[in-house]
């Protein structure tokens, strides 16, 4: 299992319960194909660098899972299936990558 973390933009027009459908929808997606949930996060809703179908705005959200790699390209396939999902990447992360994002939740928790 490799380790991955996918950060996607939602479309600004949707209300908050669209938001949370949608987020647990592709949450329950990666657990139904064996995943391992390391840390998700709301960004919120931020500004986006240029227009993006003719939208300036989108809530941002951030997964940090283990799957194995032959099941990315199907996720991958179900954010361009669905028309709340604006963009999207997702990143494998190396040791040294895997260790950062440690350090970033733990710096966040400390805050809260």
């Amino acid at each position: 299992m490799n380790h991955y973390e996918t950060v996607f933009i939602l479309n600004p027009v949707l209300s908050d319960t669209q938001i949370k459908e949608t987020v647990q929808k592709f949450q329950d997606y990666l657990v139904s194909k064996g995943a391992e949930m390391i840390h998700k996060e709301d960004w919120g809703l931020k500004k986006l660098a240029y227009p993006i179908q003719k939208k300036k705005s989108g809530f941002y959200h951030l997964f940090e899972y283990k799957v194995a790699g032959e099941e990315i390209s199907a996720f991958e396939l179900e954010f361009r299936r669905d028309d709340s999902i604006m963009r999207y990447l997702t990143v494998k992360l190396d040791k040294h990558a895997a260790a950062w994002a440690e350090k970033r939740r733990e710096r966040k928790t400390a805050k809260n």
